[in-house]
């Protein structure tokens, strides 16, 4: 590190710029996050972020410094830029172990489709970050690594189930990382952490060398802290991949150039945008009380902006998200089949891990998961939550459509992030936690969580805004508008690494 240039809020951007004027290498800026790492995640207030460091991360760097030193050239978008992935993620060489103990010591023989794309634009894979057992819950709880603290609050969760991720972001561990999103696994962890996190069309990105949890709704998805970074990292990953034939979604929605180059300031100011008053909790309830005084004083800025707020309601709201659920239909048949194929890992079933008492013991979702139908074949309403999820999309977009909205926002969650007694007291059940995540998952729709502002506690929390199947490119207009209006992204108050 040079004294020209500091990791704390750096982007893709600043990196890049500080490569080509010389005041940095990227041998230099690993070196850094390495610092860091191990001063605030081992040490420290211990954030427990991380697994595992890439241990070739520094000769990677040397690579791309020579590369640019004997061409003048960048090698890619993505050139010198250190990454954290979701551990949820196979990255070949480098322990995975998608959160669970069973599969401590599997290394991959392949990368996933994600990482190929990655390393391809020229980023620097620097480490794996903490999640629960195979994406399993709302927050950190993981038979590998416990516990992860919110770098805002340490008494508190960071969300899950890209905990590890949403938190090493936050805490400038990385310069961007990589999250999944099932139900929300992306956009509560970034509501809690205060990062950017962005879930995309199902199939606009490949999920091959990606756990499961349920196929048709798991996505990769970007968590930076700006939405610039957001759409430069979904400029590498989008696209179709023949070994995951979901991304025929990427086909579908046939994008034409840059969703970074066309990011446009002026977007926010001629929209639309509904606003979800049913997913706002209780005024009565102090907990809500706080997050709804945060956004809505988010939604004032926004309205100063220039946008067009129209309240909506979706009828029949909580019948939907409740009925179109389908984990116990068939997340055991989904990662049962990942299993399969993964001889490394010592198990070859969710109810052999459940009967074996393998997963963290807060987590319930397995428990359910593993005594539920073997296929979704086996559930009599299977089908219908099918036809009810179509009659849903539906009912959703012919709302926005009747009242030309550009896309609906809401808060990702009800509460702000609760703390680690209330996650090991299982206070709620996975699928009583009052996250409104769900909602944007169960339509297979686009949503970002953006930083909206603070509690007066300091915790974080997250505007969710909701766009049409494959309109990304809106929703990141918008999202970089909002950004813009509020600047509600700040660093958490950490020690600083010399």
């Amino acid at each position: 590190m040079t004294d020209h240039f500091s990791v704390d809020e750096t982007t893709i951007t600043d990196v890049h710029a500080a490569y080509r004027a010389g005041t940095l290498t990227a041998r230099a800026l690993v070196q850094a996050y390495l610092d860091r790492i191990a001063a605030l995640d081992a040490a420290g207030p211990e954030l427990n972020s991380i697994l595992a460091v890439n241990a070739e991360a520094l000769a990677d760097a040397d690579a791309l410094d020579e590369h640019l030193r004997s061409t003048g050239e960048l090698t890619g978008v993505l050139h010198g830029i250190p990454v954290v992935l979701k551990d949820q993620i196979e990255t070949a060489g480098l322990t995975t172990t998608f959160g669970s103990e069973t599969a401590k010591d599997y290394v991959p023989e392949h990368d996933a489709t994600v990482v190929t794309d990655l390393r391809r634009a020229g980023a620097i894979i620097l480490a794996k970050t903490t999640m629960p057992d195979f994406a399993t819950s709302w927050h950190s709880t993981s038979s590998v690594s416990g516990l992860t603290r919110n770098p805002y609050a340490l008494d508190r969760d960071p969300g899950g189930s890209s905990s590890g991720t949403a938190a090493a972001v936050a805490a400038n561990l990385a310069t961007v990382g990589i999250g999944e999103d099932t139900g929300g696994s992306i956009r509560l962890p970034a509501s809690f952490c205060n990062p950017v996190g962005l879930r995309v069309t199902p199939g606009l990105i490949s999920r091959n060398g990606v756990s499961p949890l349920v196929e048709p709704q798991d996505t990769p998805g970007p968590m930076t802290r700006t939405v610039t970074d957001a759409a430069v990292l979904l400029d590498v990953l989008a696209g179709f991949d023949p070994a995951d034939p979901y991304t025929a979604t990427a086909a579908i929605g046939r994008h034409r150039g840059s969703y970074a180059d066309a990011l446009d300031g002026t977007a926010l100011g001629k929209s639309r945008i509904g606003v979800l008053r049913q997913a706002f909790g209780s005024d009565d309830d102090p907990r809500a009380r706080v997050v709804n005084t945060v956004i809505h004083a988010a939604l004032d800025k926004i309205t100063a902006a220039g946008a067009e707020l129209v309240d909506v309601v979706i009828p029949g709201l909580d019948h939907y998200v409740a009925y179109t659920s389908v984990y116990f239909s068939r997340s055991r048949a989904d990662i049962d089949a990942f299993l399969a194929g993964r001889p490394g890992i010592d198990a070859d079933s969710v109810a052999q891990l459940y009967a074996d008492g393998r997963a963290h013991p807060n987590l319930d979702l397995p428990a359910g998961i593993a005594t539920g139908p073997a296929t979704a074949a086996e559930d009599p309403e299977y089908h219908g939550r099918l036809e009810a999820r179509e009659r849903f999309q539906r009912l959703v977009i012919g709302i926005m459509a009747g009242n030309g909205l550009d896309a609906l926002c809401f808060p990702d969650a009800r509460i702000a992030a609760p703390t680690r007694d209330e996650v090991l007291a299982s206070r709620w059940s996975c699928l009583e936690f009052p996250t409104n995540t769900v909602i944007a998952s169960q339509l297979w729709m686009p949503s970002v969580s953006l930083p909206a502002g603070f509690t007066d506690e300091g915790l974080p929390v997250g505007l969710e805004l909701m766009a049409l199947p494959y309109h990304e490119a809106d929703l990141l207009n918008l999202a970089y508008g909002v950004d813009q209006a509020t600047h509600s992204r700040r660093a958490p108050d950490l020690p600083t690494v010399a």
